[in-house]
Formats: C-alpha cells, sequence, structure tokens
C-alpha cells in the first residue's frame, strides 16, 4: 500500500506549466493559469480554449510563463486542440507549414502530428479553428513532413508505405461545421516512407528525401507536381547517399556558371552537398564541403541573395558540448564553397530548422524555442540574436523536446510554430 501510494505521488505531483496546480487537477496543462479561469464551463481553461484564448503580450521578459523578447503570444491550439475523435494513439507534434488563400489572403497552420496533419484557420488568432484533419496514410509516426505548391499539400512521413498524401487545400473554404476528417486527394505511392519532402515552386517538381530501400541511397527523388493531382515519378540522385534535407531553388545567384539551372543542396549527415538537377535523366554533383566537428549535417537555407547558406548541426551540442552551433558558407562559387564562419549562440539547446526572410534567420532551436537571428551583417562574419520566444521554459538542455518547426513566411508577420509536446503556437514580433 505504501508503494502504491509513493508511485501515485511520483506520477501525479507533475506541474507542466509550473502554475502550482498539478497536471491530472490542471484544466489547462500547457499554459499557466493559477486561477483556472474556464468562461464557458467545458472544462477546458481560457488559455487552453480555442474559444477563449486571449494574446498574451511579452512584457518584461514573459508572456505568460513562456520567456520571450520581441515576441508576442497571439494563438495557441493544444495537441488535443488540433485533433479530433478519430484519430488513435499517443499524440506528438512535428513539422509545419503555411498556405494563404489567394481567393481571401486567409491565413492557415498545416500542422504535422503523430497520427495526422491538422489544418488550421487562423483568420483571427485569437480564436484559432481547427477546420479539420487528414489522418495519416497507414499508420503512425513521430515524423510527417509537409509543403505546398499550387494550393495543394504535399505530405510525407517516415511511417511504413506511407506514400506522398496529395490534398486540395481549396477544399477548407467550404468547410461549414468545424472539424472534419478529410481524405486525400491522391495517394501517390511510388515510394514508401520518406523523412522530407521540398519543392522548388518555379519548376514545379518535388524532391522527396531521406527514402529507404530504393537505388537512389536515400537521396533525393525527382518527383514532377505540375499537375499536383498527377504527380509523375522521374527518377532521383543517389551519388550524393542520403539526404536529411534539402533546398531546391531555379538559381539566379552569384555564380554566373549556373544561372537558369535547378541547384539542390543537401543536407547530408556528414557533409553539404551541391548538386545541379536541372536534367532529371542526368543530375550531376558540382560539389560538396565538410567541416569540423560533424555530428549530423540536418537542414540549411539560402540567404535572400544566394551567397549564404546557413547550416544547422543536429548533434554538435550533444556531442561537443558547444552552445547552439550554427554554419555560414559562402556559396558564391558553387563549385568551390566554403565555411565562412560559425555563429555560437546564445544558450545549450538543439539547433533543428532555420529560414530566412530578409534579415531575419528564424531558428527552430528545440528547448529554446524560436530565436530570431540579425544577419544584416553576414558579409563581415558578424551575426546576432535579436529576439525569441521559448515554448520549453523549464531549461534549454541540449534535449529533442519543444519547437520542431517555425513557419516565418505569412505576409501578416504572423509565424507559426510546431512544438513536440504542446501543439500549435502563433508569434509575432512586437518592434
Amino acid at each position: 500500500m505504501v508503494g502504491c501510494d509513493s508511485e501515485f505521488i511520483q506520477v501525479g505531483a507533475i506541474d507542466t506549466d509550473l502554475d502550482g496546480i498539478y497536471d491530472g487537477y490542471d484544466n489547462c496543462p500547457e499554459l499557466a493559469n493559477p486561477n483556472q479561469e474556464d468562461s464557458d464551463n467545458d472544462g477546458i481553461g481560457d488559455l487552453c480554449d480555442a474559444v477563449d484564448f486571449t494574446s498574451l503580450p511579452c512584457e518584461n521578459g514573459y508572456a505568460g510563463i513562456y520567456p520571450c523578447d520581441g515576441f508576442d503570444l497571439i494563438g495557441y491550439l493544444s495537441l488535443e486542440a488540433l485533433s479530433i475523435g478519430t484519430v488513435t494513439g499517443s499524440l506528438s507534434g512535428n513539422d509545419s507549414w503555411g498556405w494563404t488563400d489567394p481567393e481571401n489572403d486567409k491565413e492557415y497552420a498545416l500542422v504535422g502530428v503523430s497520427s495526422h496533419t491538422a489544418f488550421v484557420d487562423m483568420s483571427d488568432p485569437d480564436n484559432l479553428i481547427l477546420v479539420g484533419v487528414l489522418p495519416t496514410a497507414t499508420v503512425n509516426s513521430s515524423w510527417r513532413d509537409i509543403k505546398v505548391y499550387q494550393n495543394h499539400a504535399f505530405i510525407v512521413s517516415e511511417a511504413s508505405n506511407h506514400g506522398m498524401q496529395v490534398f486540395d487545400l481549396t477544399s477548407l473554404r467550404n468547410v461549414e461545421i468545424t472539424p472534419i476528417e478529410f481524405e486525400a486527394d491522391v495517394h501517390f505511392t511510388e515510394f514508401g516512407s520518406a523523412h522530407n519532402i521540398v519543392i522548388d515552386e518555379d519548376s514545379g517538381y518535388a524532391y522527396v528525401v531521406g527514402t529507404r530501400g530504393n537505388q537512389y541511397n536515400g537521396g533525393p527523388l525527382f518527383i514532377n507536381i505540375q499537375n499536383p493531382t498527377n504527380p509523375i515519378f522521374e527518377g532521383g540522385y543517389g551519388e550524393g547517399g542520403y539526404s536529411h534535407d534539402a533546398q531546391v531553388i531555379s538559381y539566379d545567384g552569384p555564380d554566373s556558371d549556373y544561372i537558369g539551372k535547378e541547384i539542390l543542396i543537401g543536407s547530408n549527415e556528414n557533409q553539404v552537398v551541391i548538386a545541379d538537377v536541372t536534367d532529371k535523366s542526368n543530375p550531376v554533383t558540382i560539389s560538396t564541403v565538410e567541416y569540423s566537428n560533424i555530428g549530423y549535417t540536418h537542414q540549411g537555407w539560402f540567404t535572400d541573395d544566394l551567397q549564404y547558406f546557413i547550416v544547422g548541426d543536429e548533434l554538435d551540442e550533444r556531442n561537443i558540448g558547444t552552445n547552439t552551433r550554427t554554419l555560414v558558407f559562402d556559396l558564391s562559387d558553387l563549385d568551390s564553397p566554403s565555411l565562412s564562419f560559425e555563429y555560437i549562440g546564445t544558450n545549450t539547446s538543439i539547433d533543428h530548422n532555420g529560414y530566412i526572410v530578409g534579415d531575419s534567420y528564424y531558428l527552430a532551436s528545440y528547448r529554446a524555442g524560436i530565436r530570431e537571428i540579425n544577419i544584416s551583417n553576414i558579409e563581415n562574419q558578424t551575426i546576432a540574436e535579436i529576439g525569441y520566444f521559448d515554448t520549453y521554459p523549464e531549461n534549454d538542455n541540449a534535449a529533442f523536446d519543444g519547437v520542431w518547426n517555425v513557419y516565418p513566411f505569412f505576409s501578416s508577420g504572423h509565424i507559426i510554430i510546431s512544438d513536440i509536446q504542446k501543439g500549435l503556437f502563433v508569434v509575432k514580433k512586437n518592434n
């Protein structure tokens, strides 16, 4: 009996949001609400209730319990609020992307969850609306990735035999009673599982990376999606080995030798690989580049002028014990790339996915949340953190919790944050 009581105390005495109320009794365990406000008496605290949520400005370094600098919390949905009763299994968050409806400029968050993809209407961030969910094509998985082309979402997963789901996002316009369960418009099965999908919107090609069991060694598969509902497999590129992530662009950068070519920059575990994939029947390796203290070359993004490529290594913080390390490569000569410099961040968290808008590099940094790094002086090997919003206030340790992805490309300035344990945050810069 003593053993049972002791176990109950250990399990029950968890207070995720540090508001003094154990999770088992807290009507909003993800966000601090010590007074347990529940305006509509539905058992869900107002801060976690999509109907009653109100924004939290960043004041004196905090938005509610969340450490912040320069970002207000303007919307939130928990993993449970991103789900409906027909989805099964334990929930965890993963990737995210965004879509703006060209008909009415309404913004939507597309959020990957272990069992499904959630589609969220962001037109009123104080009242985020789950429009519906698209269940996984096969089984649940911690890895799901989403990109958008011509008003269609393209979704892959490391779930066995998942293939690629294609979903017409204009279907979101016609839902009268929310949320509902959607079906994919296309289920493309020319491959099984995949870690990620990349799209060059100029060419109309998708590049599926991190696949298994084919002749391309986990390198990118080429899929023509110019007609989104009729994807066509057109080969792949395996010479560079397994690609964990990539960026593919129709090149218009400083290297005149490759103007007009379709260039792939692959983050390939232990190196960065640059390839010309213009001719899908004959992709050509241009160059590769390594760096010291490689942990796991994870993901990268071009600066707007295509001169620099900023890379995150996912394991160096744990392996070396360094603060968050960001690598800046000079790609002005694609035949001869070089490491320009390293930036060491302000905390010990692991960096995950990062994207660039103008002079800002927005980094999903697991337990340290989203970090904004000013890169306006990158040519002088100087970049600096200027803001953050931390969804994991307990600590910034080098562990795989917290923020998986950020999406900073909405014209409104709204930024999507997908959190592994907590779901969807929407933030906006307040300066």
